[in-house]
Parts: structure tokens; C-alpha cells; sequence
């Protein structure tokens, strides 16, 4: 048997990430919320971390607002900041800081109702206690039977506060489940006809799936009647509780940077107020040169270097997002000018505009959000995939998209375009796409296929 060894010497190219590296990495993806629980967390960890918060009510902050006029009208369009329920805390609405938000919770506005009715007080007491057992989306799934002993009272009482909580607005509220919440609502509307009931209790999966011969066979009505009961039905609210605050913090959408037009000339201006500021606590610099203890000052030095990394990898993922939306700025000009169809556009090209890799392009946008003077974006809705047309010209498939929508807004309901011929209807328009893709766009925008879009 022969063994023959050898040694053999190979060179071999390898990225070995650092720490550091991989933490860079993960500041650049991260999205502004995700950065400020970082930035927290690390400012626990860290003692040499000073973390300064905008205080937006302070008022020298809104004194240097109104001074800045640039400053000024990017905040005055940022109307994304404020919640969907508020009201104006004084007549000059120029800031969004003078917008306070109406916190009334479900549970606020039943109670209230409760305290305008006439009930004495172990009624408002125990309708109270009704209302603490409303879940998120406003039903009342009730024990009856323990409910019954923990308020010491006959099946007769319980009924008649159940009812109460179940008049109260808004309509279907405090309802056991969906279907009598929808029941509630039809009948709080004074809409006649036991067959839309019957729906409801028995057929809600049918009616959602658009099984209009079935419905139609089983309650001896016509298909067309089956979808004007249909219609009626999606026009009821299946969440009572939709709307209402409740007790989780507004999220708001809070835009990575702004795209102004100034003089003429478009500008990008980076969101500086989006996460808090950082500095190293100078206190604790001194120690390095006048503590004798070496564990100390070792001890310092690190907390030092570990500080300066995150503020010089916030300052990176800030010009490494300036540079991706410098790029995109200049790729969709006609887009931020006149509101113009959104180029094709890939993160390759823009990776290789700025001289970097195309998963560096993918970190700096995921969860970053823009706002262009008209309305907040995610940035990664400017990425377009390239579709070659007929004439040989590239067309964005979110024109395709707008061009499908359009064609399926102008048909015949009563007899639906399928999907082969809405790819056919596109080659007229130099759109060259296959009936597949027609589907998956189609569904990417919402709308169903023909048999569901079908009217009688």
C-alpha cells in the first residue's frame, strides 16, 4: 500500500467579520426605532455615553423652528407625525408639536356612556365590570356562570346589563362574537330581511370566499341577491374597538430624511431629531490620566473605544444613507418634480453609483422611510424591477401595475377580464408580460381574480 503525504501551501481570500464589523453592519439595517432601543440599551451598559433627547416642547427648540424657514416648512408637510385622533392645542398650527393627541380609550368612552344612563349604583357597577371583560377587538365573551357568582345576581339581572353594554355605541360593541356583532349592527341599522341574517349566522366563510351558487341554491335566492348581501355585509365594522386607543403608544412613522425643493434645486435633508444624540461623559476621560489603578483605566479605555465605534457607526449609516438617497435623487428627478411614473430602478445600479455592494445598498433602505413634500415612503417602494417592452424600452413594473388597475376599473363587472386577456390588453401598450405575471401583480395591488370581481 502506498501512503504518500505531501505538503501543500494554498492561498485562500476569506472576509473574516470582526465584532465591530458586524455591529456596523446591523446599525446600518437597523430602522430608527430599532436604533433608539439600541442607543438605550447601550446607554444602560455604557456609563460614558451621555444620550441627549430632543425635547420638542422645550421652548427654545420651537423658538428656533420659527427662526429656521427651511427647518420650518419641512416640519409644517410632516403631517405623517401627528395620530389619526387630535385636536390644535392653540390657533398657530405651523408645528406638529402643537398637536396633542386624544388618548380616550374604548373603556373611557363606554363608561361615560354608562354614567349618562339612569342606573343606580350597583347598576353602574356592575356594567363597569361588564366592560373590563370587553377583549382588543370589542367582544364580550362572557362566563356567564362565574360572572354570575362574582357579582352575587340571577341569570334575569346579568341578561339585562349584558343588553345595556350591547346598546351602547359603537354599534356591535360587547357583541359574544363576530357574527352578533354583525347582527347587532344590522339590526341597530334598521336593514330588513332574515335571508341577510341567515348569512351571517350560517354562511359568513361562503359569503368571504364569493360561493354565490351555493348560497343561492341552499337559501333559494338569486346570485345577484346573494352579492347585494354581501355588499351590505362588508360595509359593517367586524372590530367595534377599531379606532380607539388602546393603551400601546402610537407608532409613528418618522421619516429617515426629507427631499425639499429649494430655489429650484431638490436638497436632501437628514432627519438629525430621529434618534438622540451621543457624546462621551468628559468626566470620565480624566480617569485615564489621573487614576493610578490600571484595571480602572483599562476599564475606561474600553468604554470609551466602545462609545466612539457606535457614534462613528451612526455617522456612517447616516452618510451611507445620504449617499443611497443622493443616487435615487438622481435617477427619479422627474418622480420628486412633477410626481412622474417611478423609474426602473435595482439596487445594483445604485450599489455601483456609490461604489458599494448591493447588500450594502439593501441595509441602508430596509425600514428607512422618506418624505418627498407630498407623503412619507418607505424608500424601497423607489425600487422598480425592469420589464423590457415590445419596442424594446424599459418600463417599471409599478407602471404595469397602474396600467393593470386602470384596465380593471374600466371593465365590464358583469363579465370580469381574465387574466390572459389583460396580458393581451398590456402588449397593446408595449407591456410584454405573461398571464402569470399579470396574476401576481394583480394580487400585489389587491384585486381578486375575475370570478371574484364578478358582479350580477
Amino acid at each position: 500500500m502506498n501512503m504518500d503525504f505531501n505538503l501543500n501551501l494554498e492561498i485562500e481570500q476569506k472576509l473574516i467579520l470582526t465584532q465591530k464589523m458586524q455591529l456596523s453592519i446591523k446599525i446600518l439595517q437597523m430602522s430608527s426605532l430599532e436604533l433608539t432601543k439600541y442607543i438605550e440599551k447601550e446607554s444602560i451598559e455604557n456609563p460614558l455615553l451621555e444620550v441627549q433627547y430632543k425635547d420638542f416642547l422645550d421652548d427654545e427648540v420651537n423658538k428656533k423652528i420659527k427662526q429656521d424657514n427651511v427647518y420650518k416648512d419641512i416640519i409644517n408637510s410632516s403631517r405623517e407625525f401627528v395620530p389619526i385622533k387630535y385636536q390644535y392645542a392653540g390657533e398657530d398650527d405651523s408645528s406638529p408639536f402643537n398637536y396633542i393627541a386624544i388618548k380616550k380609550t374604548l373603556k373611557d368612552y363606554l363608561i361615560e356612556q354608562i354614567n349618562e344612563l339612569y342606573l343606580d349604583k350597583q347598576g353602574k357597577k356592575i356594567c363597569i365590570y361588564l366592560i373590563e371583560n370587553i377583549d382588543k377587538n370589542g367582544y364580550m365573551p362572557l362566563d356567564t356562570e362565574e360572572l354570575i357568582d362574582d357579582l352575587e345576581i340571577d341569570n334575569e339581572t346579568m341578561d339585562k346589563y349584558v343588553d345595556i353594554i350591547k346598546s351602547l355605541d359603537p354599534p356591535g360593541i360587547g357583541a359574544s362574537d363576530i357574527k352578533e356583532c354583525l347582527i347587532i349592527q344590522i339590526e341597530r341599522q334598521g336593514i330588513e330581511g332574515h335571508k341577510l341574517k341567515e348569512i351571517v349566522n350560517f354562511y359568513l366563510e361562503d359569503i368571504a370566499s364569493n360561493r354565490y351558487n351555493e348560497i343561492s341554491k341552499k337559501l333559494h335566492i338569486t346570485k345577484k341577491q346573494v352579492q347585494e348581501y354581501k355588499d351590505i355585509i362588508t360595509k359593517l365594522e367586524p372590530k367595534p374597538s377599531r379606532g380607539f386607543y388602546t393603551g400601546e403608544e402610537t407608532k409613528y412613522v418618522m421619516p429617515d430624511a426629507y427631499i425639499r425643493e429649494i430655489g429650484g434645486k431638490f436638497y436632501i435633508i437628514m432627519n438629525e431629531d430621529v434618534h438622540p444624540k451621543l457624546n462621551i461623559n468628559n468626566v470620565y476621560k480624566d480617569i485615564i490620566d489621573n487614576s493610578q489603578d490600571k484595571k480602572t483605566q483599562d476599564y475606561v479605555k474600553e468604554k470609551i473605544d466602545s462609545a466612539l465605534f457606535l457614534i462613528k457607526s451612526i455617522n456612517q449609516r447616516k452618510n451611507t444613507i445620504y449617499k443611497v438617497l443622493e443616487k435615487i435623487l438622481n435617477i427619479q428627478i422627474e418622480y420628486f418634480t412633477n410626481g412622474g411614473n417611478i423609474k426602473p430602478m435595482t439596487l445594483r445600479q445604485i450599489a455601483d453609483g456609490i461604489g458599494v455592494h448591493e447588500s450594502t445598498v439593501s441595509r441602508a433602505i430596509k425600514d428607512k422611510y422618506l418624505y418627498t413634500g407630498k407623503e412619507t415612503i418607505k424608500i424601497k417602494d423607489l425600487f422598480t424591477s425592469k420589464i423590457v417592452s415590445l419596442s424594446g424600452e424599459d418600463v417599471s413594473s409599478l407602471e404595469i401595475k397602474d396600467k393593470i388597475k386602470e384596465i380593471i376599473s374600466e371593465e365590464d363587472k358583469k363579465n370580469p377580464l381574465s387574466d390572459e386577456v389583460i396580458s393581451k390588453i398590456l402588449k397593446k401598450y408595449n407591456m410584454n408580460i405573461s398571464r402569470r405575471t399579470v396574476a401576481k401583480y394583480r394580487e400585489e395591488v389587491g384585486l381578486g381574480s375575475s370570478s371574484k370581481r364578478k358582479r350580477y
